[in-house]
Order: C-alpha cells, then structure tokens, then sequence
C-alpha cells in the first residue's frame, strides 16, 4: 500500500483525509473518530453497490432509447408511441396522487426571503468569503461600477461627479418606487429623524412620512441625528447611510452617503462543476474551507495593489427598532453545500475490492460533519438544518437514494432525521419529466427545487442523441420542451406547496459584465415564479435584488397557480433540426464557437485547476463557464459529427485554429502554457479533443470523468 493511505478498517484512506478527519473535523464535537470511521464504513459498503447499480441503469435505460430512436427515426415518430415506451422501460413513472412538502425547520432565507442566490466555488477562500459577506452590498458602489449607469467616462480611476449624481438619482428613483413619501419624492429630501417611534422624513423645516410606516424598520446613532435608516419592503431591507462628511454625500442635501441593500440571501458554496478538485488534496482544500465556515473562522490574506489585506466573515448587524429595543440583523448569506452527483468516484479513499470511494457519498459524510460546529453555534442556520444541494440526479431512484445516504449519515452522525436538507437540481430529462415523483421521494428533506438550462440540455442531446442532428445552441432557448421545462419546475413546485415553504429557483445570469442587461432581462425570473435565481458576484445580486422589491414573489405565486400544470408532452419533444441545409460557413461559425468555449474553459481546468472562471467568448465577451457550459458544447458536436453534419477533419481543424485565439486571449496570463503550435504535447489541447471526439460514449455526456483523468495527468 503506498504510504501516503493508511488503513481504517477495510478501507485506505488517504493521510492528509485522514488527519484533517481526525485533527479538525471531529474535534470538538461528540463523535469520537473511531464512530465516524466504523459509521463511514459500514454505510459505504453498504451503499457503494446501490450506487453501482443505479448507474447501471442510466447505461442500460440510454442503450434501450438509442436503439428505439434508431428504429423510428426516419418515420416521423408518433408522440404517444414514444411515451408509451419510455413508460415501458421504466424511464417515465406513472404520476401519484397530489402531496405537500412537509420540510421542517427551513430558515426564513429559504421560506420566507425571495430574493438572489450566490452560487461560488468552496475551493477558493477569497471568492467565498465575498459570496457569504454579499447578504448586504453598497447599491451605490454596484450601480457606480457597473454599465448600469452610462457616462462618457468609463474605466477611470478617478472620480467622476457627474456619473456619482446619476448613481444618486437612480437610487432616488429605486426608493421612490418601493418607499413612498407622502406628498414627497426621495429626491426633495434633506435629512431625517425619529419621532414618537416613528419616521419623520424632512425636507427643511417640514416634516413627512412613508406612505406604508410599516416598511419602517429602525435605525443607529441619535434619534434626532440617526446615522442609519432601515426599511423593508417585500420582506428585504435596506439601509440609508447617513453620513454628511463622505466624499459620496456632498452632492447630497440629506448627507445619504450610500444605500445598503439585502443582496445575496443565499449562497450555493460549491464542491461540484465550478471546482477542479480530483485527489484528496484537493477535497480536503474543500472541505477545510467549508468546516472553518461553519466554525465562523475562515479567513483570507491576499495581495491587492501592493497591500496585505486580510478577509474574514461579517458580524451580524446591530440596530434599534422602531419600538426602542436592540435587535440584530443576520450578516451573512445563508451558506448551502453543493456535493457532487452519483457518478464520480474519487482517489481519496480506496475500498477493500480496490474500487474508488463514490465521491457523493463521501462529500456527504464530511460537509454534514463540519456543520455539525454550525448546529452548536448557529451562525449559519439559526433554525438547525444543514443544507445541502444535491445534483445531477436522474429519476426517482435516485432522489431515493440520496434520501438513503443522508438517513444514514444521520445515523451516523447522531443527527435528528431529517435535520440534513436536500435541494433538487432538476436538470436531468429523466428528473424533469419525473419532477413531482423525486420531489415525493424527499418530502422531508427538501428545501429547493432548481432549474439548469445548460446541463438539461446537455443532458437533452446526449438522451435524444440517436434522433437527428440537433438544432443551433443559440435556437434552444426557443424550442418547445426549454419553454415547458422552465415551467413545469415551477407549477410542480407550488403543486407540491413550495410557497412560503421552500425555493423555486432559476439559473445564472452568465455576462458579469453586462449589468444593464441583466437588469433588463432577470426579470423574467420573477415573473415565471422564482423565488431565488442565480448570480455571479456580489454587485450583480445587489442589482438583482431590486426586482425582488419590484414583483412580490409570494402573490405571484397566487396568480401562477391557476395556469396549466401538465407539460409531460412538450418536455419529451426532441430539438432536432428538421431537414437541415445549413451552410458550410453556417457550421463553421457554430463549430468555432463551441470549440472556443471548450478550449477556453478546459485549459484552464487541466494546467491549472480553476473550475469556474470568466471565459471570453469568440466575441471577448466574459462569460461565467463552468462544467455544465462544457457539458453543452461538446455534445452538441458529438451529434454534429454522429450525423454528418460535419467531419472529424473539419472539427479538428477548428480546435487548432481556435486554440491560437484562446491562446492570445490568455497572453497576460503568467501561468498559461500555450497549446499550440505543439498540440500533441498539450494535455489541454488533448483533453478537449476527448470531450468532443468521445463526447457521445461519455455516461449521459458529462465531462468530469475526462477532466478528471486529465487533471490528475497533468499534476502527476
């Protein structure tokens, strides 16, 4: 046995697992490290041929549906003859009768707050602490920064006066919308004071007040001089900064220095498709980072223009309320755990029989055991549940089974059953057309139902890939079975009584640099009935959130209720191209942009392990990439290639080509090794030409097994 393991039972388990185990993540708790241990072995050995089988059927349940879509596909297939098998086969289940979630102990973050989620990954202690402090961020710095707010000077490290004045004047705009003075605008004010438990908003000697004193939260500093307002609206708060001697406040008759406002109530901190974590030094680099979060510790030191600076978590924030008593304010982002699915196993820890351990089922044993120092504290979740987001689950099975891991992590644990939650990424076809039977399966766990457009997809053409060519990726967002998955999710989850229960939610906004327009367009998230949506920083939850002030997500959740609930049909329609004369330039351009997006992404997963970063697009237009992006883009030239739509030559052609571009948008960075003109020599390079050349034999297309592999050769 190589001496980096050590024995534990049946098991090796690799020494730097085994003393963060034993070092940090059982001490001061009451479980000894021998119950962990013998509890972990016990279940994995358990578990692990469960697991084994269930990704069995997945191979099986595919084979059966490509043999079918082989057979009819050149007869214009009937609709109901494809159901009727899938039925057969036991892909789509019979729907049972109408239930309610009965999750208890959800936080009001998950109930009761609509508003952005941050989803980050765990790997990087810098980027985590941002998304758990994003609970409240500076409207006035978000709005500065950002194309929000337009000004013929942009990228200057000045100030520029004229841009502050107009960051001012759409805050004023923002709070006259949603805080309504009578008989007054924002923008007409010049200070305030607290009168008789109440607010008194002044413009010289005359004295106003909100037109709803209910949105009147409470204050700091004298009540005659407060240095801050407090509001609430739609069950979020805000904070006017008072503070005439700031640099922002002198253009400003009221001295309102800045707007804080509630942002990112929850944060997805993520052990899945934003890191590149493949041995057990990097899970436990995960893992760290996430037990000294539920231990309120983690910090970070970084250098930034030449100063050490340090990061830590935010304090929660004191107040007065209106009725002259202390209260406070949670501080942080309500953390959630992401762990990997059912398929990847990983090197930390080899069974008896040799195998590797199943990754999701060990990442569900460590992230439970580190919130155990959050349950004796509670930081994070006042209410003691930990939550967990649990991804890329396919059917009933499945979401059954994951109920089975977390019982016995319980178990284990000595953990209240059910204390572990489980969010849903419904972004499998075989979960989605499943939906409200994996839901019943965790009716007691479950806290979060999710869409994602791009794994569903993926996930879309690998399943129908024996059907036809697929459309353009850019054509997807309009196809029949996009427009009933984003909708299904969301009329399943209020069936399924997720109002004022649980999260419905809606996937990221990818261009962190285009504010303006996501402001324009998120909006749609709201309206389809999401109650949380993903975002890619902190500014852009800040700017996010002030829909949430606009759309009162709980009454549209009343209005959504009466519209049609059944969308089995459209969800099992198939994006083919139907007769395609696409012309060679018309291919070429859609291979290049789906090469340089792979190549982007993927050559910084394989050299230098980021998982989740700002890719420029053909275009250089910064994208937010991850996995599941990867995903899309490399089975959609499988089909291209399975059908002929393009040649081996052609694509291969275009991986070069691109990989010059890739290359010379990478030229500032020091840590970049070039892919070409040495391609044979490049991991990277290799690694793409996989995931696209072998996309269509990869298990339900997914790249981890792949990147995996390659990461694991280039550190090695």
């Amino acid at each position: 046995m190589n001496s980096s393991f050590v024995k534990i039972n049946s098991l090796s388990v690799s020494k730097i697992l085994a003393d963060f185990v034993e070092k940090k993540l059982i001490s001061e708790i009451d479980l000894t490290v021998e119950e962990f241990w013998n509890g972990f072995d016990k279940v994995i050995n358990e578990l692990t041929p469960i697991n084994k089988k269930l990704l069995e059927k997945r191979e099986t349940l595919q084979s059966e549906i490509d043999l079918w879509l082989k057979k009819n596909r050149d007869t214009n297939f009937n609709q109901e003859d494809y159901k009727k098998f899938l039925k057969e086969i036991g892909y789509l289940k019979d729907e049972g009768k109408d239930f309610k979630i009965d999750t208890k102990n959800l936080d009001e973050e998950i109930s009761n707050i609509a508003g952005p989620q941050l989803v980050v990954p765990i790997m990087n202690s810098r980027y985590t602490l941002n998304a758990a402090n994003a609970r409240w961020v500076s409207l006035y710095d978000s709005l500065y920064g950002t194309d929000l707010i337009e000004s013929e000077e942009t990228g200057s490290q000045k100030y520029d006066p004229l841009r502050g004045q107009e960051v001012i004047r759409y805050a004023r705009d923002f709070l006259n919308d949603h805080f309504l003075i009578k008989n007054l605008h924002w923008k007409d004010i010049t200070g305030f004071k607290i009168e008789d438990n109440d607010l008194k908003i002044l413009k010289d000697n005359n004295s106003y007040e909100l037109i709803n004193k209910n949105k009147f939260v409470g204050f700091r500093g004298d009540e005659n001089k407060p240095s801050t307002i407090i509001l609430e609206n739609n069950n979020l708060k805000i904070e006017i900064i008072i503070n005439p001697n700031a640099f922002s406040a002198v253009q400003d008759a009221a001295g309102i220095s800045d707007i804080i406002i509630e942002s990112a109530i929850s944060t997805i901190c993520d052990n899945e498709d934003s890191v590149a974590a493949v041995d057990a030094e990097d899970k436990v680099l995960c893992y760290n980072n996430w037990l000294e979060l539920m231990k309120g510790t983690l910090k970070s030191v970084f250098e930034k223009n030449g100063k050490t600076l340090e990061r830590k978590l935010n304090p929660d924030r004191s107040y007065i309320s209106k009725d002259n008593k202390k209260e406070k304010l949670h501080g942080r982002s309500l953390l959630l755990i992401r762990n990997v699915g059912h398929l990847m196993t990983n090197p930390s820890i080899i069974l008896d029989d040799g195998s590797e351990v199943p990754e999701g089922i060990m990442d569900a044993f460590i992230t439970s055991a580190a919130a155990l120092h959050d349950l004796k504290r509670k930081g994070n979740s006042r209410k003691g549940s930990i939550y967990i987001v649990k991804p890329k689950m396919h059917g009933p099975e499945e979401t059954a089974f994951t109920d089975k891991i977390f019982s016995r992590v319980e178990e284990v644990l000595k953990l209240e059953k059910n204390t572990i939650k489980c969010g849903i990424m419904d972004e499998e076809r075989r979960t989605s057309v499943n939906l409200k039977e994996c839901i019943r399966t965790l009716k007691s766990r479950v806290f979060f139902i999710n869409t994602g457009f791009l794994d569903r997809t993926g996930d879309e053409m690998h399943t129908s890939m024996e059907a036809g060519p697929m459309i353009k990726k850019g054509d997807m967002k309009l196809s029949k079975w996009i427009t009933a998955y984003e909708k299904n999710n969301v009329s399943v989850g209020l069936k399924c009584g997720f109002s004022g229960t649980a999260q419905i939610g809606k996937g990221m906004w990818a261009m962190p640099d285009k504010m303006k327009e996501m402001v324009s367009q998120k909006i749609t998230h709201l309206e389809a009935g999401a109650n949380c949506a993903w975002v890619p920083s902190p500014t852009a939850a800040s700017l996010h959130a002030m829909h949430y002030h606009k759309i009162n997500i709980f009454d549209k959740h009343v209005e959504l209720k009466g519209e049609k609930s059944s969308y089995t049909e459209d969800l099992l329609s198939i994006p083919i191209a139907d007769r395609p004369n696409w012309s060679k330039e018309e291919i070429n351009k859609e291979l290049s942009n789906s090469v340089q997006t792979i190549l982007g992404y993927v050559v910084r997963w394989v050299d230098q392990g980021i998982g989740c970063s700002k890719v420029p697009d053909i275009n250089n237009v910064g994208l937010m990439e991850d996995r599941a992006t990867l995903r899309i883009s490399s089975q959609h030239i499988a089909n291209w290639l399975h059908h002929g739509i393009c040649s081996n030559r052609q694509v291969l052609e275009i991986l070069k080509k691109m990989a010059k571009i890739v290359d010379g948008q990478n030229n500032g960075d020091p840590n970049y090794e070039n892919m070409s003109p040495n391609y044979d020599r490049s991991i990277s390079f290799k690694a793409a030409c996989e995931l696209i050349f072998h996309g269509k034999s990869q298990p339900s297309g997914y790249t981890e097994p792949l990147l995996h592999l390659n990461r694991l050769i280039k550190k090695g």
